[in-house]
């Protein structure tokens, strides 16, 4: 693996004499921001299932409500950021941004502080759930730090703003190559290219040419370079058709989502935003403050990003035991939140997922 997507490990697979494996670890800390709204019980049903499956972390949870600095602009609280910094890894529920108004999006602001720059979210379809879809199985792999969300925007005159798309080589470069790892790593063949070069020439195709270039140092894995809108269409028409996709971070904002519509929504998708020296796994669903404090909760989002984040750790056979309890419970359709077509409440799916524990 590429020494940039090695986490800091802790923990050392054994062979006894009898050539079984054996585990052993030593706890993590983990950088916890609850969230707003739902975020805090999703939260905690996530650290129940981990209690229960007896998962070497502990949680150090931390407010990320904005504070304003001395050149009077809001952010991300210091003692928020000491705790990343030294525990180089985090789990993050829905946060609340004001819309065209107060604070910028705290979820933007903790990817950039922390230069978190590849942001992964695997769709996969669950058993037990259905869709219109079946088999869906697509990765997409999103720069997550500059393009049109970088933040540069100014009033020319009145009545015309203007929003300046940032792309450069750097980010472009990295991302890239993140995504070849993670193809090969993940045993997956083909790693395509979603861009609008034939309109933003100049931005959209120095990303192109930094992902040709990566793609010649990975003869093994194909390589295809498509249209946004044109993946879109194939989308939907048939997802069976994509593997990995990596593409600038509007485009990756855009397609994620239509992507988790294809397997039951944002409350059944995970996330991961992964840096040289650490990642933040989120769940990238609303806030849903209409039902907030009233167990209702679907904790599933949540609760794969966490798993996603324990195999980040190396942390396989916690991930695997907690992984195929949530997929059991949705499977077999007796205790389901609403958003899952039940009337189970959170703490009631919570406690049913820790009793399929292996």
């Amino acid at each position: 693996m590429h020494r940039q997507l090695r986490p800091l490990l802790s923990n050392i697979f054994r062979c006894n004499t009898n050539n079984s494996v054996r585990y052993e670890s030593t706890e993590r800390v983990v950088t916890l921001i609850p969230g707003d709204g739902i975020g805090p019980e999703i939260s905690v049903a996530v650290q129940q299932i981990f209690s229960a499956a007896k998962v070497p972390i502990i949680w150090e949870k931390v407010d990320v409500s904005p504070v304003k600095y001395p050149d009077g602009k809001f952010g991300i609280p210091q003692k928020a950021i000491d705790s990343f910094l030294k525990n180089r890894i985090g789990l993050k529920g829905p946060l609340a941004t004001p819309i065209g108004k107060g604070h910028r999006s705290l979820n933007l602001e903790i990817r950039k502080v922390f230069s978190l720059y590849a942001n992964v979210r695997p769709c996969r379809s669950i058993e037990g759930h259905e869709t219109l879809y079946d088999n869906v199985d697509v990765v997409t792999i999103r720069e997550n730090t500059e393009g049109e969300y970088s933040g540069i925007e100014h009033e020319i005159t009145p009545g015309v703003v203007q929003s300046i798309k940032l792309i450069t080589e750097k980010a472009s470069r990295r991302v890239a190559e993140y995504a070849f790892e993670y193809a090969k790593s993940n045993g997956r063949k083909t790693v395509t290219s979603v861009h609008k070069a034939n309109i933003m020439r100049m931005s959209d195709g120095l990303f192109l040419s930094c992902c040709r270039q990566v793609a010649e140092q990975h003869p093994d894995i194909k390589y295809k370079e498509m249209y946004l809108d044109t993946v879109c269409l194939n989308m939907v028409q048939d997802p069976s058709r994509f593997d990995v996709l990596v593409m600038p971070n509007l485009y990756g904002d855009i397609l994620s989502d239509l992507c988790a519509g294809l397997i039951g929504g944002l409350g059944v998708t995970p996330s991961g935003n992964i840096g040289k020296e650490g990642a933040v796994f989120e769940s990238v669903h609303g806030t849903a403050p209409d039902i907030a404090g009233q167990d209702k909760a679907n904790p599933t989002a949540l609760l794969l990003s966490a798993i996603m984040m324990l195999r980040y750790l190396n942390l396989n056979p916690y991930a695997d035991s907690i992984e195929n309890a949530c997929y059991s419970v949705i499977k077999a359709k007796k205790v389901l939140t609403g958003d899952l077509g039940g009337t189970a409440t959170c703490s009631q799916f919570t406690q049913e997922i820790i009793s399929k524990l292996a």
